[in-house]
């Protein structure tokens, strides 16, 4: 990617707000400068090219230095949101305040800068942010240093330097804990859950050095419970202990309402948290479960307009998921429309990943009742727009649900060059998925020949459907939809609510069974 071509998507995906202090700060001169020139040609035509925006702009500002030019606003734009997260992030506030700090000695104010890393070390001791805390004890100890230690005695220096030590013993043990939790992550991402005692002894080394670590450190400490719930809930999901697995997601849950003075204005990080919480809990199909954390969210009140329209779209979306995996479209359709106000009039207030994720869903809800026109609409949003969607993951997914949509309304010859174009995109790509494979090979190959022979079409892939179903690289994929539920609804000529019902009966019985078994 270019560095026009990022400018453009930082652009693209900046808040209300961050829009409003940039204008802000770039209108207090009488003539419009280049750069703001720049920025208006880009955020008034979000469907054009590069190579577009920049000829419209060179035609407009003939002779102007155009690297420069997109350099000077990316920088300005991102020291824009700096400020910004300054106020709303502790993080931020803590590592700008040791900045001043910096400077204040740089200019001889050395107490003044000393009150401020005072100030820093009690606040990041407060919000448990360690890394600030050694960085800011550090720094003091090295301005005492060249000051030749005024006013400080032997003791008092030995108190100083075992604080430090404290602080640096504490961020390694964090650093442990969270390098258990990453490779249980990728070993769950890549291996997938445990089928066997063999593989769920294979987690053990992971699981005894976990609880080596807790038992050295206070769990009274914010971020290592925080760690200790996120290792214990994802491996317990792993070997099956599903209802262990959802009370240490409760204790997660009950760590951040209780640790509220942690959380950032707005609290971002917590609702990544509790969604990954409900993204695993909907990997395995434990509905009732996520009623608890999408009522936690509900309660979270805010006043920054872009961070509440995320926050609606990401509890409707976890309402709807019950209904739309069961194949129950018709409450699905209900549910869009006690949305319609608060989320659908708002759409493109979304960042691009949440618009995508909810045309992709709501198409489905259309698909699923039969409304192909309606589907077709929605996601065209979205195809339309492709320029400004590709580099999302679910781009391509969105493009496969289209040619389902196609087939429906009997474009064939669409569907040869939407094959055509996706294949390219494939070529492309380092990574591709069996099923998307199999989806281009099914519409290309098998759809001509599918009114007589659906039955023997049926015994031919039913095998090759069952691997990619079982597969744990192909769930990223079939967590969205389950492009083989639609393939043998087609094939069987069976509505494809009654297929994902079944389907997900069947699920349900197997982790209930080994649950039992367990």
């Amino acid at each position: 990617m270019t560095k026009f071509e990022s400018l453009i998507h930082l652009i693209h995906s900046m808040t209300r707000s961050e829009k409003k202090n940039f204008r802000i700060k770039s209108c207090k001169r009488k003539s419009i400068p280049d750069y703001v020139y720049l920025y208006d040609t880009i955020e008034a035509e979000p469907n054009q090219t590069p190579s577009s925006l920049r000829s419209v702009f060179l035609d407009k500002r003939p002779g102007v230095a155009f690297e420069s030019t997109v350099n000077y606003l990316f920088d300005l734009i991102l020291e824009t949101a700096l400020e910004m997260r300054e106020e709303q992030d502790k993080h931020y506030m803590l590592f700008n305040k040791i900045m001043k700090a910096r400077v204040l000695y740089e200019k001889s104010l050395f107490g003044e800068a000393f009150d401020l890393l005072e100030n820093v070390k009690l606040l990041s001791e407060k919000y448990e942010n360690y890394h600030a805390l050694l960085l800011a004890g550090r720094l003091e100890l090295e301005y005492l240093l060249a000051l030749n230690f005024p006013n400080l005695s032997e003791e008092d220096l030995l108190k100083k330097q075992f604080k430090l030590n404290e602080s640096l013993k504490f961020l390694r043990k964090v650093n442990e804990q969270s390098s258990l939790y990453e490779i249980l992550k990728h070993r769950l991402l890549t291996k997938g859950y445990t089928r066997s005692l063999e593989q769920k002894n294979d987690l053990n080394d992971l699981v005894y050095s976990e609880i080596s670590i807790v038992a050295s450190l206070s769990l009274e400490n914010f971020e290592i419970s925080k760690l200790h719930q996120l290792f214990q809930s994802n491996y317990l999901i792993s070997v099956g202990d599903y209802k262990s697995a959802l009370r240490s997601f409760y204790e997660l849950s009950k760590l951040f309402e209780s640790n509220k003075h942690r959380w950032n204005t707005p609290p971002v990080y917590y609702l990544y948290t509790i969604e990954g919480v409900l993204e695993s809990l909907r990997s395995i199909r434990n509905y009732s479960g996520m009623t608890y954390f999408i009522d936690q969210l509900k309660k979270i009140d805010n006043t920054s307009v872009d961070f509440k329209i995320n926050l609606t779209c990401i509890i409707f979306l976890y309402e709807l998921f019950p209904h739309l995996d069961r194949g129950d479209f018709k409450a699905s359709e209900a549910l869009t429309k006690e949305y319609k106000d608060n989320l659908y009039n708002k759409l493109f207030s979304l960042n691009r990943a949440r618009q995508a994720e909810l045309c992709l869903y709501t198409s489905l809800i259309h698909f699923g009742n039969a409304e192909y026109q309606k589907a077709h609409k929605f996601l065209s949003q979205i195809i339309i727009r492709g320029k400004n969607y590709f580099y999302l993951p679910l781009y391509r997914t969105i493009r496969m649900v289209n040619l389902m949509i196609i087939f429906k309304l009997k474009d064939f010859d669409l569907i040869k060059y939407e094959i055509r174009s996706i294949k390219r995109e494939l070529s492309k790509s380092e990574k591709g998925y069996k099923i998307e494979r199999f989806l281009l090979g099914f519409f290309q190959k098998e759809i001509p020949a599918m009114q007589s022979k659906r039955n023997l079409l049926w015994e031919k892939h039913n095998p090759e459907l069952t691997v990619i179903q079982n597969d744990v690289f192909e769930q990223p994929v079939l967590r969205i939809f389950d492009f083989t539920a639609w393939v043998e609804s087609v094939l069987k000529q069976k509505p494809l609510s009654k297929i994902l019902r079944e389907k997900i009966d069947l699920q349900n019985f197997q982790i209930e069974d080994s649950q039992t078994k367990s």
